[in-house]
């Protein structure tokens, strides 16, 4: 696997400081911006940890369990989405959601893309233009609706603008890692959302799930839909496909799934939306 190596030093050591504004959306008691400090870095964890440990049933490992934080060596090259609500307080103590975000030259640092451990990932790493691979999505039991959500967005629209972005990718869950629970959602995204050959992931050979479980016609997509999480069906509102198969993760007991999108469409959608509330403002 070949991963093109940073044009620079500052690319390496994560966000630069002249570069923390690059996202910064406040909309009333929200805010949604990078996080500026390792207590804030660590804030994250402490709300994945809750969420993916505590209150799902992840596995933890005894330092994991010990701290109460969910960490691993990606932490320390990636930038960390965090959406802030202000009332709680404008540091570590007001952040209610997270995402994790991953360049080429992050990814170069640590010597390959978190999701490569489940997929052959071939044809994003030789995909022209940069590419961004998120995850440890995660949002505070009594923040979870459409504001907060909206906000990691937003967040992530910046952010693909900024670095001017092509492709996004990740490996979002269906909940339980019995892949017989979830033939519906597999068979659904198989047929009626697989990616295109050019840019089509497949799981690894030691890993690999079949989603294409059920006949064609079989079932009904808008059941099938219903079903899936709301992470899931928000990548595929915004045109994106998936790879092909599913992935057990035994340490967060998930049933994964590769998605790709195009990220034309969300830059454009949220500096949209973005812009003309500003200029409402103005």
């Amino acid at each position: 696997m070949r991963i093109d190596r940073a044009d620079s030093e500052a690319e390496l050591l994560g966000t630069p400081a002249s570069s923390r504004e690059i996202v910064k959306v406040v909309a009333g008691d929200f805010e949604v911006r990078l996080a500026e400090s390792a207590a804030e870095v660590d804030a994250a964890q402490a709300l994945r940890y809750r969420v993916f440990y505590e209150e799902m049933t992840a596995h933890p490992t005894p330092e994991m369990a010990a701290r109460r934080r969910d960490f691993d060596a990606f932490d320390e090259v990636c930038d960390h989405l965090v959406v802030l609500d202000r009332r709680r307080g404008d540091g570590p103590e007001g952040i209610v959601g997270t995402y994790r975000l991953l360049r080429r030259s992050a990814a170069a640092r640590i010597g390959r893309f978190y999701s490569s451990a489940e997929y052959d990932i071939q044809p994003l790493i030789d995909y022209p233009g940069e590419v961004l691979e998120v995850g440890r999505s995660c949002i505070e039991k009594d923040a979870r609706n459409t504001a907060t959500m909206q906000m990691l967005w937003r967040g992530i629209a910046l952010y693909s603008s900024h670095y001017n972005i092509q492709a996004m990718f990740g490996c979002p869950s269906l909940p339980g890692a019995d892949p017989s629970q979830h033939s519906l959602s597999m068979s659904y995204l198989y047929h009626h959302h697989l990616a295109p050959p050019e840019i089509r992931v497949r799981a690894l050979a030691s890993r690999f799930v079949d989603m294409n479980v059920l006949p064609p016609g079989s079932y009904d997509p808008r059941k099938a839909m219903a079903r899936l999480p709301p992470i899931i069906k928000g990548y595929l509102r915004l045109g994106g496909y998936v790879g092909d198969g599913a992935v057990i993760d035994s340490q967060f007991d998930t049933t994964d799934v590769f998605v790709i999108v195009k990220t034309e469409i969300i830059t454009e959608k949220y500096i949209r939306h973005y812009e003309r509330g500003m200029r409402e403002h103005d």
